[in-house]
């Protein structure tokens, strides 16, 4: 392919943006690690989703606000540029790739881990490698086919947890054969509600974030939407109903039928349950809906990441090569790169399988929150600087404002302390202090320069620049 001149297009419709945004916020960190979050707080770790999820509610609230007004490539990355200033822009636009790595190496663990369910011999890294080709063969296709695959893999997963949540309360009601010790009770009579104390219920928050990693991408499918002004309002405003129901609902079943200190973390919690309770069929079901949860992922990891690398190669940002577009209005090098960048995934479980999920996902909670908080105080910056009269005509204005804004960057430090009370956590502060201080020595030495005359292009009208 050679380079060409033409814009991303505008394949997403308002079904594409809806599920993408749905499926986003159902993913591994549901799937599989709510078994980790359950481990270090017990039931009270439903609190903790609650609280988490009226967070990144009003840091998309915040990104909505943004978009709508503007849908830009690059979304949050370029808002960060003009209202934080173009080193942090440079820093959220890097940053967010770096996160999509990250959490699509823990996507495609999680998906070799699934896969031991049937053939616990062959090495994980074999379905690593074969699914990472698989997903970066489709995104190089036309943008309308990668929402239709999200489509189809969301509603996927959408109908499995329904079911899930009714057969669930099925066994609560009616019961089965033996001893399983099914009840709501045990939501508090298994050492409280808060059996690791509150100390442990902080700490669950580096996970729980994690859990909600990936649904900003509604903000970066604007730049394809074909109504941003109406697609990204719904979209972003079904948060609170998600949460409820794939989250804390489906938790509460979960630690309902079975006590919650018998919640491993050796493959999804909704497979074991149902595999515990000798429903063998059920749970060979939800390991193929569990398997579909982390190809979507997958999915719209590589799809966020590369628009986003597109968007800062405009803005010289990011190296030329990745402003190339295919035919079909594809960024055809940033999926390839980030196909390739992922291949450090399937290392990772040959070395260290066992190990590698804690490790990756405490450091994409790290990036995760950088990028939420980056979100927030742009838009915070943005509407300070807004006369009454242009705050008046958004027309997705974020709720609560400004209390409601201080209070979420408030939160979202917090989570970056939280990452330093644990031993097994604090990695993540390392990693991710090394990576914004790299970025910030190459932005000084490498960047600065090319970007401003990148800027100097586009503003001549230079066709190098697209």
């Amino acid at each position: 392919m050679k380079e060409r001149t033409a814009a991303l297009s505008r394949g997403l419709n308002a079904r594409h943006i809806r599920f993408i945004a749905l499926g986003s916020a159902i993913g591994t960190g549901l799937f599989y690690g709510s078994s980790e979050a359950i481990g270090q707080a017990g039931p009270s770790v439903l609190l903790a989703y609650l609280i988490g999820g009226a967070a990144v509610f009003m840091v998309l609230r915040a990104l909505g606000e943004m978009a709508v007004d503007d849908p830009v490539p690059g979304s949050f990355g370029e808002y960060a540029s003009r209202h934080l200033g173009r080193l942090p822009g440079f820093l959220t636009g890097w940053t967010y790739a770096f996160e999509m790595i990250i959490v699509c190496i823990a996507d495609v663990t999680a998906l070799g881990v699934y896969m031991g369910f049937w053939f616990p011999d062959v090495p994980r890294w074999i379905w690593v490698l074969a699914t990472l080709f698989i997903i970066g063969a489709a995104n190089l296709l036309t943008v309308k086919v990668f929402g239709e695959l999200e489509f189809w893999f969301s509603l996927a997963k959408v109908g499995a947890i329904i079911a899930m949540i009714l057969g669930g309360t099925a066994v609560l009601v009616f019961g089965f054969t033996g001893d399983h010790g099914a009840g709501v009770s045990n939501l508090w009579s298994n050492g409280g509600f808060f059996p690791m104390g509150f100390e442990g219920f902080v700490l669950s928050f580096a996970v729980v974030m994690f859990a909600f990693g990936g649904t900003e991408i509604i903000g970066v499918s604007a730049g394809e939407a074909a109504d941003p002004h109406k697609t990204i309002p719904r979209a972003v405003n079904t948060v609170p109903v998600r949460v409820l129901l794939f989250y804390v609902l489906t938790l509460a079943v979960i630690m309902s039928i079975a006590p919650w200190q018998t919640i491993g973390s050796s493959g999804s919690p909704f497979v074991q349950i149902f595999e515990d309770l000798g429903l063998s069929s059920a749970a060979a079901v939800l390991n193929v809906v569990v398997i579909t949860a982390a190809l979507s992922a997958i999915n719209s990891d590589i799809f966020g990441a590369g628009r986003m690398l597109y968007g800062m190669a405009q803005r010289g940002q990011a190296p030329a090569i990745m402003r190339q577009v295919s035919r079909n209005g594809v960024p055809w090098m940033t999926v390839v790169i980030m196909t390739g960048a992922l291949l450090v995934g399937v290392v990772l479980n040959y070395v260290i399988p066992e190990n590698v999920f804690e490790i990756i996902a405490s450091i994409a909670t790290f990036a995760t929150v950088w990028v939420w908080l980056m979100i927030a105080l742009s838009q915070y910056r943005a509407r300070r600087a807004m006369s009454p009269e242009r705050a008046a005509a958004l027309r997705f204005p974020a709720p609560l404002w400004p209390y409601g804004q201080l209070i979420t960057i408030a939160f979202l430090v917090f989570v970056f302390a939280v990452l330093a009370f644990s031993a097994d956590t604090r990695i993540a502060l390392y990693v991710g202090a090394a990576w914004i201080a790299l970025l910030s020595l190459l932005y000084w030495l490498r960047v600065r320069n090319d970007e401003d005359a990148a800027l100097d292009a586009e503003q001549v009208g230079s066709p190098s620049t697209r």
